[in-house]
């Protein structure tokens, strides 16, 4: 992702890099939080998450089983994520985190 982060953006913007990955809170970290690369890293992943997992949900009532495995892997991919701002690091997510990286905010 973006290297290195200080730990002053780490301390300062864990709870807001948590709150990333829980479904539709993952705007008010890209909001209030948008000055720190660290949470900006974590929102971006979340915000991408969020869209693959609405998409996924809105397909698999459409057409029932067809994709509710690859719901069970994105919200495991959101718990990954949610342990990683945790310890205060940063994480690429698979096929995630290269959409992420072209979301300008």
């Amino acid at each position: 992702m973006e290297g290195k982060f200080s730990k002053e953006e780490v301390l300062d913007g864990k709870m807001y890099a948590v709150l990333a990955y829980l479904s539709i809170f993952c705007i008010v970290p890209l909001i209030v939080k948008k000055n720190n690369a660290f949470v900006l890293s974590h929102g971006r992943q979340g915000l991408v998450l969020f869209v693959f997992e609405v998409a996924t949900l809105v397909v698999s009532i459409v057409f029932p089983w067809s994709l509710r495995p690859l719901l069970f892997i994105l919200f495991g991919f959101s718990l990954w994520g949610m342990v990683m701002a945790i310890r205060g690091q940063c994480v690429e997510l698979p096929i995630i985190a290269r959409i992420a990286e072209k979301i300008t905010i």
